[in-house]
């Protein structure tokens, strides 16, 4: 190594030797992707890092351990035992993915609360001591641990700002209240004209006994001594300044994280055990020309109905284009998988890519022959396909997922509305088709064909693209903003003794 360098690590390791952050995500596979990127991140700028997990979920992450380990990084997981039957869930449902209903959510969010006691008691046992907090803003609790510890807790809620500011503006000025779902909601003070039916604002979803709970989410929220975000102050400089204007707090951009799996097999290794070969996956995009193929996912938690699935399929079919279709439906749908068996499969096996249940998003986004994302648009995957340099075509169903179809739609320039009609609710049984096999094949055919419009938002995207590899460069923003975090948190500590 050339003294130069020697003095660069020299310098790193004394600046951060005694940070260390504990990250605590939500349960559920969309927040714990991105807190191992977060991990991951911090620990490669030198800090230490304990994640905290469960059993079921530190299993899912054997990916990521390999390749931390693999890596040399000070990261650790801190596995608690996760109280299901006490709180009336099967026993080993330790992820939102698990849960048979959404009337268990506050069994669930109860039984996270119940780690309180025990994280506690793990926490005081570490060496060096923890300097901060990182949690999910749905884990709450570790707000009374970080002031029990003496040490600040931040809030990650895993939205973008443009969604963080929205979802803090409809608590803070209770926009929700008595509002009919169809009723226009008004975001004032919002740096632009912003307008959503209720039914498509984050926080619309009643979910039983979830009311107390969610108050204190926010109250909790109000008192965290700032935000993480995963995202990167070239993507959102307006929305940052205003929401640190508006709370006060430092909003710390250091995404986008997905950037740091550098390689195939840490890409493929990030949530879960791929349900496809990747090799397999690799040869087949080798063989389809530079951005033919559009890939078409919608995440962990978003159920399609059967009808509707179909009904994609139909529209995929037609419109003539190679396809990756990621599929979660598995023994939960049995007549979808009856419908792909009886002729659908064999007409299309030429030129579509069938996925049943976990698959490589970003390995598959970053491949050359991808040249559009159908996406739910949780911000996971609207992150990732900002960084892969491929357009959109935005299918949301709940939670923030319609200000990001804003976002990516009227502000960023770089995806094509498919025309969502309602809300398909999380957890909610809904039968109807809610886009059709037409919108869908004409969707397909104008982000994929070179029309002027698709090439306009072709040429943004790949754009976006650079710009978000830039930011986690040395150097760049969200890079500067990492060694910032683990500066100010360092010095904190040892400023407390």
């Amino acid at each position: 190594m050339s003294s130069a360098g020697h003095t660069v690590d020299q310098q790193r390791k004394s600046t951060t030797m005694k940070a260390h952050f504990v990250l605590v995500p939500m349960m559920a596979q969309g927040h714990m992707i991105p807190m191992t990127d977060m991990a991951r991140l911090l620990a490669e700028h030198g800090a230490q890092v304990s994640l905290v997990t469960t059993p079921v979920n530190a299993a899912r992450m054997a990916g990521f351990v390999t390749a931390v380990e693999a890596a040399g990084l000070a990261v650790q997981l801190l596995k608690l035992p996760f109280p299901a039957t006490e709180f009336g869930l099967p026993d080993g449902c330790e992820n939102l993915d698990m849960i048979q209903s959404r009337d268990l959510s506050r069994n669930f969010m109860e039984a996270c609360g119940a780690l309180r006691e025990p994280l506690t008691a793990r926490l005081r046992q570490l060496c060096p001591p923890p300097s901060c907090i990182i949690s999910d803003m749905v884990q709450w609790w570790t707000g009374d641990i970080a002031r029990e510890l003496g040490i600040p807790r931040l809030t990650f809620d895993g939205f973008c700002t443009f969604a963080s500011l929205a979802r803090y503006i409809i608590f803070r000025d209770k926009l929700l209240d008595n509002v009919a779902d169809e009723e226009i909601v008004t975001f004032s003070g919002f740096p632009m004209l912003l307008e959503l039916p209720k039914a498509r604002c984050p926080g619309s979803m009643c979910v039983p006994g979830m009311e107390q709970i969610r108050d204190k989410m926010y109250e909790e929220e109000l008192q965290s001594d700032g935000n993480v975000m995963n995202s990167f102050q070239e993507l959102e400089t307006l929305y940052i300044e205003s929401f640190e204007q508006i709370t006060g707090k430092k909003i710390w951009t250091i995404g986008p994280m997905c950037l740091c799996d550098r390689d195939s097999n840490t890409m493929a290794a990030r949530g879960n055990k791929a349900s496809v070969d990747e090799a397999k996956c690799l040869q087949w995009l080798d063989s389809k020309k530079p951005g033919s193929v559009i890939f078409v996912s919608f995440g962990s938690l978003a159920s399609t109905a059967p009808q509707q699935l179909v009904e994609l399929g139909l529209g995929l079919e037609a419109s003539k284009e190679p396809f990756i279709w990621v599929i979660k439906a598995g023994n939960k749908f049995p007549e979808v998988e009856e419908w792909l068996a009886d002729g659908f499969e064999e007409r299309v096996k030429d030129r579509g890519m069938i996925i049943r249940g976990w698959a490589p998003q970003v390995m598959i986004l970053w491949h050359q022959a991808i040249g559009g994302f159908m996406t739910h648009c949780g911000w996971n995957s609207t992150i990732e396909g900002i960084c892969a340099g491929v357009p959109m075509i935005t299918w949301p169903h709940f939670a923030e997922q319609f200000l990001n179809e804003k976002f990516v739609v009227n502000l960023l320039k770089i995806g094509l509305e498919i025309g969502v009609k309602g809300v398909a609710q999380w957890g909610s049984e809904h039968k109807e088709v809610r886009v059709t096999r037409n919108a869908v094949e004409t969707a397909v055919s104008t982000l994929m064909n070179d029309v002027e419009a698709a090439q306009e938002m072709r040429m943004r995207a790949k754009d976006l693209g650079v710009k978000a590899r830039r930011a986690l460069e040395e150097g760049g923003s969200s890079y500067d903003n990492i060694r910032l975090l683990i500066q100010e948190m360092g010095n904190k500590q040892n400023a407390s003794g």
